[in-house]
């Protein structure tokens, strides 16, 4: 009389679904985050940040501010950046004022950008 019916849109065996890689998360301009944050996705910052940011890659944009540690593959910023920095690849756009121990393997520099701190290449 009832019978169970599968769901098509669960994964085999039960697991839990995969926490996609592709991921994009934006902070608003009128946010303040103190803490940890963490993503295995890309992260646009158009707010304020005072912690630790891991990502696959991060975007501090033109009004965004960030104080503390930032480890991700890509970073490019457009704000002001002050703390550390490890990146692949690290874009310091014009408008850029960044005052940061960075350690890079590309590094882009645009005429403009303000820079304070020690850079140093990834040793491959």
């Amino acid at each position: 009389m009832f019978n169970k019916t599968s769901d098509q849109t669960a994964p085999p065996g039960g697991a839990p679904p995969a926490r996609p890689s592709n991921t994009r998360s934006v902070f608003a301009s009128d946010l303040k985050i103190t803490g940890e944050i963490s993503s295995v996705g890309d992260i646009e910052m158009l707010g304020d940040i005072d912690g630790n940011v891991t990502a696959r890659s991060l975007s501090v944009g033109a009004e965004g501010r960030m104080n503390g540690t930032i480890t991700a593959e890509t970073v490019e910023v457009r704000g002001k950046v002050d703390g550390q920095i490890s990146a692949d690849s690290f874009t310091l756009r014009a408008a850029a004022k960044v005052a940061a121990d960075v350690t890079y393997r590309t590094l882009i520099i645009e005429s403009g950008a303000q820079v304070e701190g020690r850079f140093a290449r990834h040793k491959a």
